[in-house]
């Protein structure tokens, strides 16, 4: 029935000069969705990029498809050939797209009674029926072939249950009946590299997410301190990684050894302070890995006022260690909010599982909410602060993560 996919992007639209290059990452990233499933003919036309493709292959294409950033919308397609001049569309033509329009509604609406319109975008003018006319047309017919006394069918042009779309474009003419929802946004790898420091939470998948979402190509950092967090723990950070890599493809997942930097902490700094300092050694460790990756930022999932850590005062202690622009998605998001927003990347259920992350240990009963720059230096000063990120690193494991949907 089926034998295209039809891919709009948004905001890629407004590129300018640019838009050519924001395009070609678009297509580069639809095809390493999908590589796994064939190798299918592409082509582009301004806000349209069409994947042709077997019938029996589309729904799947279109699943992998709608978690590929940068796509706004797509819709199964079916291809009507008009030739290479539309001017000699004639009638025997038209009653043609009239039957192949009818087939393809049947095939699609099950449930009645139900109503519909149709709606007809002309970008080639050069056809020779206006889209009012060819909409009036193709209406009568679905209701002349389709309603009988077992079906109830109507039409309601200002909300309609179905709505039947014609596009008319360079002598073809697209027919479909829906458009799945993609996640908007940039192409992946069109803004940069950064590094994102991913715990077992909820909230750094989803920071990781909307970073992906903004074109961003991550790498990811997760700070293991065994025997306190369980290899559990990593799994679980690895199965979110995973998640996130259907969205952007393949994820260096850096796991430095911070067991020996979290027990100097506890042992030589004031006890009120662990949790600031802690952050701190967690950004000094991510400068030196987006140092030696070449990436640019360091995204986190913080989140104004929602943890001790995460006060202005906080922010700005981590921030002054930071060598790099700090990305913070999640800054002013409301708790539920980014519940929801992690329920439906698929990472949720994952991040609830009850196996704690370093950041979860040690906490004081009263943690400094207010941290003084000049108190933070002072409980510093019997770190071996250089030391102790040279043996994390030297001790780090790497995985190399590539789930890509399937």
């Amino acid at each position: 029935m089926y034998d295209l996919i039809i891919i709009r992007y948004g905001e890629i639209g407004l590129k300018g000069d640019n838009i050519n290059d924001f395009i070609s990452q678009l297509v580069s990233n639809i095809k390493r969705a999908t590589a796994d499933l064939g190798d299918f003919e592409i082509s582009t036309v301004y806000g349209r990029i069409f994947l042709y493709a077997e019938s029996d292959k589309i729904e799947k294409i279109v699943g992998r498809l709608a978690n590929v950033p940068g796509i706004i919308s797509l819709s199964p397609a079916q291809r009507f050939r008009i030739g290479k001049k539309v001017a000699k569309f004639n009638e025997q033509d038209f009653e043609k797209l009239k039957d192949s329009v009818v087939e393809l509604f049947k095939a699609e609406v099950k449930n009645y009674p139900t109503t519909f319109k149709v709606e007809t975008t002309r970008a080639d003018k050069s056809f020779p029926m206006e889209s009012p006319e060819i909409n009036r047309e193709l209406g009568a017919e679905i209701l002349r072939k389709i309603e009988s006394d077992s079906v109830s069918l109507s039409v309601d042009v200002h909300q309609p249950e179905h709505l039947v779309e014609v596009e008319i474009r360079r002598g073809k003419v697209y027919l479909f009946l829906r458009r799945e929802a993609g996640p908007g946004g940039l192409p992946v790898k069109s803004s940069g590299k950064a590094l994102l420091l991913l715990s077992g939470g909820i909230d750094s998948p989803v920071a990781g997410w909307l970073g992906l979402k903004r074109g961003l190509s991550l790498s990811a950092v997760y700070f293991d301190s065994p025997p306190y967090t369980s290899e559990r723990a990593k799994e679980k950070v690895i199965d979110l990684a995973k998640v996130l890599s259907r969205y952007g493809g393949e994820i260096k997942l850096h796991i430095p050894y911070f067991t020996e930097v979290q027990q100097e902490i506890l042992k030589n700094c004031p006890s009120r302070y662990t949790v600031t300092i802690m952050r701190r050694m967690m950004i000094r460790i991510a400068n030196r890995l987006a140092e030696l990756n070449n990436e640019l930022a360091l995204v986190t999932g913080e989140s104004l006022g929602q943890v001790a850590s995460q006060t202005l005062e906080g922010l700005r202690s981590s921030d002054e260690v930071a060598e790099f622009p700090v990305l913070r998605p999640l800054i002013t998001m409301d708790k539920n909010d980014i519940i929801a927003s992690a329920k439906r990347i698929g990472t949720y259920e994952i991040s609830i599982r009850p196996h704690e992350d370093c950041c979860t240990i040690f906490v004081p009963d009263n943690p400094a909410t207010q941290p003084k720059l000049d108190t933070i230096h002072y409980g510093e000063e019997d770190l071996e602060i250089e030391e102790l990120i040279n043996r994390a690193v030297e001790k780090m494991e790497v995985i190399t993560i590539n789930e890509d949907a399937k």
